[in-house]
């Protein structure tokens, strides 16, 4: 269980909040859900499983664990990228995480309950376009990260997994029951749940493919450097599959959380950060002139869960960058998160800023927290899966895999499954990955 409240910590993020729900309503509800199911299961799970492998085989970091399993091959340096990518990415998803810090404090001092909701239009774009405090609120949130991380594995990441998971689904259920029950709210249930194949296009299938790979952190470390904290005894199989379900509960309940509730309002569903920070506490400021204090319960209650996915997610990400820094640089595990507190709060306020001073600041044409984005969704993640699961399928020996993925022959249903998951790993999944690259590339 600790295993799998781990690994779908890490996989519930922001991006289960608002861009699952959105997808599944754009692109044929549950027609979109079966496709995104099945991509699950043929394409993101066996590069889990592949992930799963490196680490616990290896028992190091994304950097020593290509070193111990491939040396003296070209192989290793895939172990930097996978090192780079969470670093990266965790740079400007703090700019994030701290958007949802501060729509929390200000909804714990009833901001959106006494306020018309006229008056909060366009707050959220207002909010990001100040210099210093979105910074702020950053640093405040990756603090707050690292300081979990510092804590150590059974100390801080299980500890932390082990309440906050149960409170981060506990959250959304209550949200998404008051959610249903408003009126108009039906529309929104009808939007994620009634098929609509008209609209199961090749994008639409597309983007279940990114959401599925995407959503279980693939392609980017975090999958490596956990399992090789995990002993011997624990099946993969079983983490692998508790994850993806897991990780797919939230996101359904996240959208039962938010559509009914952007339906009720009478407001168009959108994607991104705007749904979230600005939209919601429009709907808040709305309940608020009726039914002010389950106004102010709810939008307390809404914002301490975005947080925590934020959060969970979060912590992560550093963990990766401090797993390599304290194996393979032997550095203590404290002034390893100083230093990547350093960097990528550096790094993340000027991604803050590409919303304000350094709006006209461009690269290729975006401003610098898109252009972080573009390159960690369309290039890192994808070329970091893609390796991965050639390296496994392609690399590594079949008997150590059917070793690693069997517990050694003890698991029955692993060994029955075994042959079925090696040939996804081997041919299905990097052709899904590839396709997914060059369509994201182009």
């Amino acid at each position: 269980m600790a295993v799998i409240m781990a690994m779908a910590g890490s996989a519930i993020g922001l991006g289960n909040l608002w861009r699952f729900p959105y997808l599944v309503g754009q692109d044929g509800g549950a027609a979109f859900m079966v496709v995104y199911i099945l991509f699950s299961i043929i394409i993101s799970l066996p590069i889990f499983f592949a992930e799963s492998i490196v680490g616990r085989r290896s028992g190091k970091n994304c950097r020593g664990a290509f070193v111990a399993l491939a040396p003296d091959s070209k192989w290793r340096f895939l172990g930097f990228l996978m090192v780079f990518t969470p670093m990266w990415i965790v740079s400007y998803y703090s700019v994030v995480g701290g958007w949802s810090l501060e729509y929390l404090v200000q909804a714990l001092r009833l901001e959106f309950t006494h306020h018309a909701p006229e008056t909060l239009t366009g707050s959220f774009a207002r909010f990001i376009a100040r210099p210093w405090l979105p910074i702020a609120c950053h640093l405040a949130f990756l603090a707050a990260t690292v300081i979990i991380v510092a804590l150590g594995v059974k100390s801080g990441i299980e500890k932390f997994s082990k309440i906050s998971l149960p409170i981060l689904f506990i959250l959304v259920v209550v949200i998404a029951i008051y959610s249903i029950s408003l009126p108009g709210a039906q529309k929104g249930v009808s939007y994620l749940l009634k098929p609509d194949f008209s609209k199961l296009t090749l994008d639409s299938c597309l983007d279940a493919l990114g959401q599925s790979f995407f959503s279980l952190s693939l392609g980017m470390g975090i999958v490596i450097t956990y399992s090789s904290y995990i002993s011997k005894k624990e099946n993969l199989l079983v983490a692998g599959v508790g994850t993806a379900v897991s990780d797919l509960l939230f996101a359904m309940l996240a959208g039962f959380a938010i559509m009914p509730a952007v339906f009720a309002a009478g407001i168009e569903p959108g994607s991104g950060p705007g749904l979230i920070f600005d939209t919601l506490p429009y709907i808040f400021s709305q309940m608020g002139q009726t039914m002010p204090w389950i106004s102010a319960i709810a939008a307390i209650l809404f914002f301490l869960t975005v947080l925590f996915s934020a959060l969970t997610s979060s912590v992560s990400l550093i963990e990766v960058g401090v797993a390599y820094l304290t194996e393979e640089r032997g550095m203590k595990r404290g002034w390893a998160c100083v230093l990547l507190f350093v960097l990528t709060g550096a790094a993340g306020a000027l991604c803050s800023l590409s919303f304000g001073p350094l709006a006209d600041r461009t690269i290729f044409g975006m401003t610098l927290f898109d252009f972080f984005d573009t390159v960690a969704s369309n290039v890192l993640l994808t070329i970091g899966g893609l390796l991965v699961v050639l390296f496994v399928g392609w690399k590594m020996k079949k008997s150590d895999i059917r070793d690693e993925f069997t517990n050694g022959g003890t698991k029955v249903w692993n060994a029955r499954l075994f042959d079925f998951f090696y040939f996804l790993i081997r041919y299905v999944a990097p052709v899904g990955v590839a396709i997914l690259f060059v369509s994201n590339l182009f």
